[in-house]
């Protein structure tokens, strides 16, 4: 886990991820928020955690899209008075007992505590382990370019608000939701063997979807619920539904 941490000032600092992430940024004063921020198409560009820090707000990403994402929000900054700065804050996160000014993981509880401070780390934890037990996907793993928030399962994860109002991306969430049935998204399948994040899984010759993250016999994979049966195949590791 590599994560930056940046401090988001400025009078205007709520308002202003108001009105790009997918997530009510309001909550913040309830707790740290799980958020994404998504293209004009509602695809995919980032998710990350959203930190009160007194007046400022502390914003939580994956080292590997962090610098991209802090350039889409300075070119929607234009003249808000918002400021965005690195910083050298670090964060543990664990699922023993929680320590002193640790905050709870938004997504689910299995996730255990995330604290930032001078150093960083973690308790050994299987995250892999809790990830596919749960179906929680990772950057860079099952969120990826191509991804569409909600067949990640980001409102199980407490990761959109459908009631706050326009943010980047909203309409086609809200289309998704709304007026459509979800025909794709994540499961988990039991799998026997292994194969490389990413390997296409086929059956009876036909597309499936992609196979991910793998535990302890069970997968999360990315598929079309109407081609899901006995059969499938993903390189050599044979999968079946749960």
């Amino acid at each position: 886990m590599t994560r930056k941490i940046y401090r988001i000032g400025g009078k205007d600092a709520v308002h202003f991820l108001q009105g790009l992430v997918t997530n009510d940024v309001e909550k913040l004063e309830q707790g740290p928020v799980y958020t994404a921020l998504l293209t004009p198409q509602g695809k995919y560009l980032a998710d990350f955690f959203l930190i009160k820090e007194g007046d400022a707000v502390l914003l939580d990403i994956d080292a590997g899209t962090a610098a991209n994402t802090m350039q889409r929000l300075a070119m929607y900054k234009l003249r808000a008075d918002v400021t965005i700065e690195e910083t050298d804050i670090q964060v543990q996160r664990g699922t023993g007992d929680a320590p002193a000014g640790a905050v709870m993981d938004p997504r689910h509880p299995a996730l255990g505590w995330r604290l930032y401070g001078a150093t960083g780390g973690d308790d050994g934890t299987d995250w892999d382990a809790i990830r596919v037990e749960h179906m929680i996907p990772e950057t860079g793993v099952e969120l990826t370019p191509d991804t569409y928030i909600l067949e990640a399962g980001f409102e199980a994860l407490h990761g959109v608000d459908f009631r706050k109002g326009c943010y980047v991306g909203q309409e086609v969430t809200a289309r998704m939701k709304h007026k459509t049935e979800l025909k794709k998204g994540l499961v988990r399948l039991a799998i026997e063997g292994t194969a490389p994040a990413g390997t296409e899984i086929t059956r009876e010759g036909k597309p499936v979807g992609t196979l991910f993250t793998q535990s302890g016999g069970r997968a999360i994979a990315h598929a079309r619920f109407d081609r899901l049966g006995a059969g499938m195949q993903a390189g050599t590791a044979r999968l079946s539904p749960l």
